[in-house]
């Protein structure tokens, strides 16, 4: 069964840094992206950023210059450097990874990064 676990996240104080981690496991194959998605209370979610296999990157604008994601495939796994924290990076942060034909859209259970001033 398919499973993403998330590490790293915390409490960090304005202008830190955080890594975040996902480590997917289970019957994944040809993935197609792997990528960090936010919710704020009351908030929608949206992209912070996301690799495709091949190395091509996307980050919302809010957080591009201070976030670098990558991945290492052989393992399934994708990182989130976070620096240059701000309160408004406060937010539940999710992994995702979309595989197979692009059919496949499993998520991580999410892990709180709280930004304080």
């Amino acid at each position: 069964q398919v499973q993403l676990v998330e590490s790293g996240g915390g409490l960090v104080q304005a202008v830190g840094s955080l890594r975040l981690s996902c480590a997917a496991s289970g019957r994944i194959f040809n993935v197609n992206y792997m990528g960090w998605y936010r919710q704020a209370p009351g908030k929608q979610r949206e992209l912070v950023a996301r690799i495709s296999s091949g190395g091509v990157v996307n980050y919302a604008d809010s957080v591009k210059g201070r976030f670098t994601i990558s991945r290492d495939n052989a393992k399934n796994t994708v990182y989130l450097q976070m620096n240059s924290l701000k309160p408004e990076d406060t937010a539940v942060y999710y992994c995702n990874t979309v595989f197979g034909l692009g059919q496949y859209d499993y998520w991580g259970q999410g892990t709180q990064v709280t930004v304080s001033t």
